[in-house]
């Protein structure tokens, strides 16, 4: 609002007073407006461009062009006369590579003419052309009839037949391929239930939602001991794991409304240092975020956790815990997050001096992957610790020259709040830069999210927890998990419980590789 001069009081200290007033309101003002600005900038990365903290990659827009012009030379050689053919392929390089030898082929025989269409003698084989083209054949479903035959004893008519072969589902007429594959389909591809009952359908196969989320529940009930399991000998058998949690909403029970729960996970990931542990990835569902949830779930835990800044996760490094304090590992990545959302929104260059000091931290990772953690320690003691100072420093100057309220101050405020939990990483081989193996584990469920919605139950989010342990796992240690679960679910039933553990991902064999080495 502009001021008239004639109503400015003539008094110098009531001038003044009015100044230092104005002047707050202006400071309130202008960080009102960074702030404001920096929420926009956020809102539009999130609607409209790329979530990457990498600054000025467009990989996203670069691949999509590089597929359009793709399209556009398969289209342009599509009309190309065949006369040029040979010439635009010695032009076009690298050369094709051979279609995956472990396809199975199927032959097509072109039969030629019986006679020859000069002359009109007869005909010798002399040899043949073959070419090679990928096709696609529709997933397809079967019946598989089991059939016990019955006999009789000639001499006491005692009858003798082959025991009932075991279900993955009880009385359930879904077989362990068609289980894994609704499972997997689901919760790693994203295909909610309903999707899948089309597509189905669609080869003469009716299935009702309804039977296949009973098949899911069911499925899950099968597992159940892999899964807790797998659980427990992750979380008893781990010195550091990554921590971290994601909303996912869930249907209340007769009201048809949602409530947020969350979805924990704890990662194993030995493999950048070298680690002999095989990498695994645990979930827990919960509905809602209170501090008690990582207390329960980490109950047998001692060792480092890696994580964000959640309060929730500060019982877990108090003395009083029981089983004594875990050792919190900050993660640098959720740092320079927040700086990069400064800098998106304003162009500051002090956030971009930060990004920049913070990248050589990363740069310096880059060098170290695959090294035994003593090594890593070493490196880390002499090139990285000297530049994780510096940026301290730098954060400390840059807190006088920047508003307090400012968006910038507030990230660089987090980073010094959790400053001893940032640098311990410099003094760990064993610990990640940062926290992104966790979050790398919650990607198909926030993508999941998108898809199905919401579970139908805190139930319904229990099963899901169970499934991406399973799911997740498998993936990290190089397993199909759709053949994995298949193999379990054929042999789970029978398998000895005390042998439960040659199941588990990174100890499971097929069949029969499995026969052949008992």
């Amino acid at each position: 609002m502009a001021l008239d001069p004639a109503t400015l009081p003539d008094d110098v200290d009531a001038l003044k007073r009015l100044i230092v007033g104005l002047a707050r309101e202006a400071v309130h003002a202008s960080t009102l407006i960074e702030k404001l600005r920096g929420e926009l900038a956020r809102l539009k990365r999130a609607r409209f461009g790329t979530s990457s903290e990498k600054l000025g990659t467009r990989l996203e827009q670069l691949e999509l062009a590089i597929e359009a012009l793709e399209v556009d030379e398969a289209e342009r050689l599509a009309g190309t006369p065949v006369v040029a053919e040979a010439r635009e392929a010695a032009r076009l390089k690298p050369a094709r590579r051979d279609l995956p030898a472990h396809l199975p082929r199927e032959s097509v025989v072109h039969a030629g003419p019986c006679a020859c269409p000069a002359c009109g003698g007869g005909l010798r084989r002399i040899g043949e052309d073959v070419t090679e083209s990928l096709d696609y054949v529709p997933g397809r479903f079967k019946v598989v009839r089991h059939v016990r035959e019955a006999f009789a004893c000639r001499v006491c008519e005692q009858v003798v037949q082959a025991p009932a072969p075991h279900h993955a589902v009880p009385r359930g007429r879904a077989g362990p391929g068609l289980l894994a594959h609704i499972a997997v389909a689901k919760f790693d591809d994203h295909l909610p239930l309903y999707r899948q009952a089309e597509i189905y359908a669609r080869d003469g196969v009716d299935l009702a939602t309804s039977t296949l989320s009973g098949w899911l529940g069911a499925t899950a009930a099968t597992l159940l001991p892999l899964t807790e399991l797998l659980r427990r000998e992750v979380i008893t058998g781990s010195d550091v794991l990554h921590g971290d949690d994601t909303p996912i909403p869930v249907l209340a029970p007769g009201t048809g409304r949602t409530s947020t729960g969350r979805l924990w996970t704890y990662v194993r990931d030995e493999r950048p240092h070298g680690g002999v542990r095989p990498p695994a990835a645990v979930f827990f569902a919960s509905p809602d975020r209170r501090g008690e949830r990582p207390l329960a779930h980490l109950a047998a835990f001692s060792g480092v956790l890696v994580a964000d800044g959640y309060a929730g996760f500060n019982g877990l490094y108090e003395a009083t815990r029981a089983g004594g304090a875990l050792t919190e590992a900050g993660c640098w990545a959720h740092v320079r997050r927040k700086i990069f959302d400064v800098h998106a929104a304003t162009g500051s260059a002090l956030a971009a001096e930060a990004l920049e000091r913070i990248g050589a931290l990363y740069g310096v990772e880059r060098d170290l992957r695959g090294k035994p953690p003593d090594a890593r320690t070493r490196e880390r003691q002499v090139r990285s610790k000297p530049l994780a100072k510096a940026l301290k420093a730098f954060a400390e100057t840059s807190l006088t020259q920047v508003p307090g309220r400012s968006e910038l101050a507030k990230a660089l405020r987090y980073m010094l709040a959790r400053w001893p939990a940032l640098m311990r990483v410099f003094d760990d081989g064993r610990l990640a830069l940062d926290n992104n193996a966790a979050e790398r584990a919650l990607r198909s469920v926030a993508v999941g999210r998108k898809n199905y919605l919401f579970a139908g139950s805190e139930p319904g989010a229990e099963r899901a927890a169970a499934f991406y342990t399973l799911i997740e796992t498998a993936k990290m240690n190089g397993l199909d998990p759709e053949g994995y679960l298949r193999d379990v679910l054929t042999r789970i039933a029978d398998h000895p419980a005390k042998r439960l553990a040659d199941l588990l991902p990174w100890n499971w064999m097929p069949t029969g590789e499995a026969e052949q080495a008992a």
